[in-house]
């Protein structure tokens, strides 16, 4: 049975969306991948679904919708993106902090460099 990975910010709009399909793309095969947040937004960012299109051809909208952590299966590992907004709190303790910054409403060189940032720390699991 595969490990359940969570990635968890509080919106659940971004930086988890790209976290979720980014590990499903890269190492599907050895995990399961869930993205949530305290909170949902009404879509993912869409700067986030134009460049990971781009980058990587994968269509986040299609498979990924913004939700809370009840909504996914409990994990087995859980991956706080970074509290530079205030960190939520989901009735356990992080596994780990990748501790990124949030790129809603950056440019696209830093919104990119956050994705790289998030597909290296996917390929180092």
């Amino acid at each position: 049975m595969k490990k359940k990975i969570a990635f968890i910010c509080v919106h659940n709009s971004c930086r988890s969306q790209i976290a979720e399909a980014l590990g499903k793309h890269i190492a599907g095969d050895k995990y399961d991948f869930y993205s949530a947040g305290t909170e949902t937004k009404p879509c993912i960012n869409q700067d986030a679904v134009r460049l990971m299109k781009e980058l990587y051809s994968i269509d986040m909208e299609s498979t990924q919708y913004s939700k809370t952590f009840d909504k996914i299966p409990a994990p087995d590992v859980v991956i706080s993106m970074g509290c530079d907004v205030g960190c939520p709190y989901v009735g356990r303790a992080f596994d780990d902090n990748w501790g990124l910054k949030d790129p809603t409403g950056m440019d696209d060189e830093f919104f990119v460099s956050v994705i790289k940032q998030i597909e290296a720390k996917i390929k180092s699991l």
